[in-house]
């Protein structure tokens, strides 16, 4: 009988206890020593707040030219057919929040700031980002048959491209922190303390934006009809 709902039961679990959440939950930044909290939560708000800065200055327009490291590790799945493929996924998928996950995408953030006091004044100067994203993705532990492999090329390759969104926002937020940052100044503010604790407010806002978007984005892709459900039902019933 073919599987017409995510939260079928495959593997003696509901997809729904397993495989749910195909990104992770923002993680405190402080915590990779930075990077996106319940695994995902963004090393925005511990590590993204600890490098900070702020005020009510205009920012400058000259911001570092940088670009992420991407990169992939994979976690073995086993069976031969695309429902066992998908129990296998719930029995050794990442571990997220209460649950396993099909796949996650995290990252670690670091910066190098330079902050400058001129007249009682504080002023970030410059802030260059170091991401490192990660997408753990499930991977066959051997060769499949024609058949499943088939089915399996295309799940793969629509779980990897869904998580690449995850990825972009991560970027996203990352240039939107440069924007609200750079060029920052604060008045009699020796020590550069206060704009740390303005820039602590900033950055959770943005922090939550981002968060955010990245709940709605997987809360359509999994909802009925939503990509992810759809990558789902045709592996486990080899449409």
């Amino acid at each position: 009988m073919p599987i017409t709902n995510v939260s079928d039961r495959v593997g003696g679990a509901t997809p729904k206890e397993k495989m749910t959440t195909l990104r992770s939950f923002d993680r405190p930044e402080s915590a990779r020593p930075l990077r996106g909290s319940s695994p995902r939560v963004c090393a925005l708000l511990g590590f993204l707040l600890f490098a900070i800065c702020g005020s009510m200055v205009q920012p400058g327009p000259a911001r570092a030219d940088w670009r992420p490291v991407e990169r992939i590790e994979t976690y073995p799945v086993s069976g031969s057919t695309g429902r066992d493929l998908y129990a296998s996924i719930g029995e050794n998928g990442p571990k997220a929040g209460v649950g396993r996950v099909i796949a996650y995408t995290d990252f670690k953030l670091t910066w190098s700031r330079d902050y400058r006091e001129k007249g009682g004044a504080c002023t970030l100067a410059t802030a260059r980002p170091k991401l490192i994203i990660t997408y753990r993705l499930p991977k066959p532990r051997g060769k499949l048959p024609q058949d499943t492999a088939r089915l399996w090329e295309s799940f793969a390759s629509g779980v990897e491209a869904h998580e690449r969104v995850h990825g972009e926002m991560i970027v996203e937020m990352v240039r939107e922190i440069e924007a609200a940052t750079v060029g920052l100044s604060v008045d009699n503010d020796p020590g550069c303390r206060k704009i740390r604790e303005i820039m602590t407010e900033r950055l959770g806002a943005i922090s939550n934006r981002q968060r955010q978007r990245s709940r709605d984005f997987d809360r359509v892709e999994m909802s009925n009809g939503g990509n992810v459900h759809k990558l789902i039902l045709a592996l486990v019933n080899g449409q």
